[in-house]
Formats: C-alpha cells, structure tokens, sequence
C-alpha cells in the first residue's frame, strides 16, 4: 500500500495533536505539576499595598529595626530595646513560596524583646516572614526574606 502525500500529512497533523494532548492531560491531572497562588485575595491584598508602604515610611523612623537570627530552637526576631514590650501588638505572618500548606501566622507575644519562631514549624527552605505591627498608635511592618 502506498501513502500518498495528504495522507502523510494528516497522519503528521494526528500524531502532533495526540503529542500535545498527551501533555495537556498529564500536566493538568498529575499532582507533581500541581501550582499555588501567591495568595487567593490578590486584588484584596493589592488595595492594602499602599497601606503597607505607610508602615513601610514609619519603620524607617525607628532607631532600630527589627533583626532576626538563627539559633537551635529556631528563628529568634529581636525587636527594639528602647519600646516597651508591653504595648507592642501584631502578628507575624509566615510564607513559603514552594507550598501554601506551610503557611502560618502567629500572634506577637514577646519575652525580654524577643520572639521565638520555633524549629519545629519550620521546615529547611525559603520563607517570606511579615511582621505587621503596631506600637503605641504607629503602625510599622518589617519583611524580610530567610532560608532555613
């Protein structure tokens, strides 16, 4: 039997769209090439933007920023020796770019200045930490970026 050239062609057009459904369907049901948002309220988070870059403004007002470190127990942020750690109130927020699941926010409860992020709810990886918080009536956020 011979194939003449428009069967060629056909036989051509059939195996590259077999080709790319094959990967349209194992790309869309194998959990391996699953994606996350950054975040499910995008456009709600974008409205508050401006009001980040305001705290953003008062941070650089203060003598000393927010520093962390690492240790054994996990990752220590050092807020500021000269405010008093009894009306300082917020939350610190923590994200992981690799898997939403790992995402958690914990309430600022300070001991002598400092706040422990314990080694157990960090797994080794990088992680976006926020720090919203408030001081008196100023309100001041500090975000940084660590890999653990």
């Amino acid at each position: 039997m011979k194939i003449n050239w428009g069967t060629g062609i056909v036989i051509a057009f059939v195996a590259f769209i077999s080709f790319i459904m094959y990967f349209i369907i194992t790309m869309s049901t194998d959990d391996k090439y699953d994606f996350d948002l950054v975040t499910e309220d995008y456009y709600g988070q974008e409205l508050e933007f401006q009001e980040d870059l305001n705290k953003e403004e008062h941070s650089k007002t203060l003598k000393t920023n927010i520093t962390w470190k690492k240790s054994d127990e996990g990752v220590i942020l050092i807020f500021p020796e000269d405010l008093d750690i009894n009306t300082i109130k917020g939350k610190v927020f923590l994200y992981r770019p690799s898997d939403k699941q790992f995402d958690f926010e914990i309430p600022i409860s300070l001991s002598n200045h400092n706040l422990l992020i314990p080694d157990k709810r960090l797994l080794g990886g990088r992680w976006n930490i926020t720090v919203d918080w408030k001081y008196n009536t100023n309100s001041y956020i500090y975000k940084t970026e660590i890999t653990y």
